[in-house]
């Protein structure tokens, strides 16, 4: 029987980014799924507080080279690669000077959200749908996880749901507490628009006429691992209003391992 295939997508993971309970849970789950002998490969943007030359990292070129439209305007997109620190674990960043060489992850030196956050989440999760389809590497599941990553979802049941490479894939969210969506313009359904899909398509990301990522990642998935001991009321509410929607609630880093294996097994009725 061959080994089942994880595809981590997130936007934190230590010891790339600052150590905080996100990244640090994170960075724990590639082993748990490793030691239970199913293969993981990771995706995450590429931030400028990541130091290449400490992590080793280096460009992957025959992913690199593809162009990422937002708003009528083209962004190349690059993808280094770097193995996960004592493990043989392959992370590809996708990077892109304008978007991911500053020194903060989101926000300024002050804490003020960068004006272009939703260019930025964009484009790394129109990226990743592009690296996805270069990988030739099928994956059972694909684990998004945070905010940064909330439209793969989305795109992965709705623009690419008759695509061979990306319909196979069981979709598992994990929701943190951390969202800065309220942030976002309304020009972001215009933005985000992928493919065949219309600005009209993203309206379940528009609530009171703001951006609600979190509340509508979920609709999109088979699966959903709470991230955070916590979580905006909204969130927890829209969980609990899901119907046919395996839900995982918070285990902290010294519980995952069965917990999370349990749960992958389960979506594949195992």
């Amino acid at each position: 029987m061959s080994k089942k295939k994880v595809l981590i997508v997130t936007e934190e993971l230590s010891p790339y980014t600052l150590e905080n309970d996100i990244a640090n849970l994170i960075g724990k789950l590639p082993q748990t799924i490793h030691s239970a002998g199913m293969e993981v490969r990771i995706l995450m943007p590429r931030y400028g507080i990541i130091n290449e030359r400490r992590h080793r990292l280096h460009e992957v070129v025959r992913l690199s080279g593809m162009n990422i439209i937002i708003d009528d305007d083209d962004y190349p997109l690059i993808i280094k690669v770097a193995s996960l620190p004592g493990m043989r674990l392959q992370v590809y960043f996708l990077d892109n000077e304008e978007f991911f060489k500053r020194k903060f992850m989101f926000h300024d030196e002050d804490g003020t959200p960068f004006e272009d956050n939703e260019d930025r989440m964009i484009f790394f999760c129109k990226g990743v749908i592009e690296t996805i389809r270069k990988f030739g590497w099928p994956a059972d599941y694909i684990h998004c996880l945070g905010w940064m990553t909330a439209l793969i979802p989305f795109y992965l049941k709705t623009a690419y749901k008759n695509d061979p490479i990306l319909n196979k894939f069981k979709i598992i969210y994990t929701p943190y507490k951390e969202d800065i969506s309220g942030f976002f313009t309304s020009k972001f359904i215009n933005k985000a628009s992928i493919n065949n899909l219309e600005p009209e398509d993203l309206k379940p990301f528009i609530k009171n006429k703001e951006v609600t990522l979190i509340e509508s990642a979920l609709a999109f998935t088979d699966g959903i691992i709470i991230g955070s001991e916590e979580l905006d009321e909204s969130i927890s509410k829209a969980i609990k209003k899901l119907k046919g929607v395996a839900v995982l609630p918070y285990v902290g880093p010294d519980e995952m391992q069965k917990a999370y294996i349990d749960f992958y097994q389960k979506l594949l009725g195992e």
